[in-house]
């Protein structure tokens, strides 16, 4: 996926947090268990907080224990390069490792401050 979104550094610094922007654009790390989305069960898709891109559908999130959001794959595999970067901005929100649950094994653990959640709109149901 090319480069969609070129930013100054200037201007990711008045965009985002000092949290988001230590995390994305200088490929820091959040304190473990400090962030918002680890104890989430939203439903919708999480989306890089720098360019609004979607990253991982909630359905794909576990608790692995590790303090970290969790996914087991992110929604396009080629929207993530290996070192869990944002392919339209580069941002880093975190890493990868192989000690997932199945099918992938994956295990996408994520910083919270890198996420901006989509909320999934709901369907009226036919009984009202």
């Amino acid at each position: 996926m090319p480069k969609t979104t070129e930013k100054s550094d200037a201007q990711w610094r008045a965009q985002l947090t000092p949290m988001q922007y230590a995390v994305t654009r200088k490929k820091g790390t959040a304190r473990a268990f400090s962030g918002e989305y680890l104890d989430t069960k939203d439903t919708g898709i999480y989306c890089c907080v720098c360019c609004g891109s979607p990253r991982f559908g909630a359905a794909a999130k576990f608790d692995s224990g590790t303090g970290w959001p969790s996914f087991t794959a992110p929604v396009k595999p080629t929207s993530l390069r290996t070192e869990v970067s944002c392919a339209a901005c580069e941002a880093h929100p975190g890493h990868i490792f192989t000690d997932g649950p199945a099918p992938t094994g994956a295990r996408h653990s994520v910083n919270s401050v890198a996420l901006a959640i989509k909320p999934e709109k709901r369907r009226k149901s036919n009984n009202g």
